[in-house]
């Protein structure tokens, strides 16, 4: 390998609709990355934060067409996954085009607290609860929907909804994440791949249905096929 020019060309399609190279310097959705470098040195992260409102709208643009197309009775709704990243700045962008929260963690919890009291969500806004939950985690959890906000926990152990039966509210909304790729003997099942196949009815006629106050509102489905993960939500 003679130069990184070399092995870009190997590995990507380049140019690209976001790179492009003049004069021989870098440019980034017109912003030419060598002056950037100048000023702030090397390593160095940038993020484009009209290319997070860009995708947002391109990923809202295809689930309406499917659901024109096949004529599917529900509705999109756009969860962002707070994991992916916990700047303000990313947070704020993606709020903007009315996107809704998915939470994996009780620090997280913290930052949904914050995005309230800073007026950037309301009491309206789906807070999509996934993630193994700790003690911590789901106390928080307990005190979102006890203040009325639509916070959904995603029950991915039998126990877990243990948690949440004496929550006073008028109604919880559960959803179930099911492990969707299991094998019997799967000799690396964890609970984080979600409530197994054959524990699901249980979970649903043993925990859920008898008690007025759950309702199933949600399954999240986890697909594990060879390297590829495939998660599939859909909210009733």
């Amino acid at each position: 390998m003679k130069n990184y020019i070399e092995l870009i060309e190997q590995t990507f399609y380049f140019p690209t609709r976001d790179y492009r190279v003049e004069s021989n310097e870098l440019i980034f959705n017109e912003v030419r990355l060598t002056d950037i470098i100048r000023q702030y040195g090397t390593p160095l992260k940038i993020t484009y934060l009209p290319k997070i409102s860009e995708h947002i709208h391109y990923s809202q643009k295809l689930f309406n067409q499917a659901i024109q197309k096949h004529n599917y009775q529900g509705s999109y709704t756009y969860c962002y996954c707070t994991k992916s990243s916990h700047f303000r700045f990313i947070l704020e962008e993606t709020l903007k085009n009315g996107a809704h929260i998915e939470t994996s963690s009780a620090f997280d919890m913290a930052i949904v607290k914050s995005l309230y009291k800073s007026k950037k969500i309301d009491k309206n806004t789906y807070i999509i609860c996934n993630g193994f939950k700790r003690p911590e985690y789901t106390l928080s959890i307990r005190e979102l929907i006890e203040g009325g906000f639509r916070c959904i926990p995603i029950l991915d152990n039998l126990a877990e909804i243990d948690a949440y039966a004496q929550i006073d509210a008028p109604s919880v909304e559960l959803g179930i994440r099911v492990a969707s790729d299991e094998e019997p003997n799967f000799e690396f099942y964890t609970s984080r791949l979600g409530v197994r196949y054959a524990d699901v009815d249980k979970l649903y006629f043993q925990k859920i249905a008898p008690n007025p106050q759950f309702k199933l509102k949600m399954l999240h489905f986890l697909s594990i096929q060879a390297s590829k993960t495939v998660r599939t939500t859909g909210v009733s």
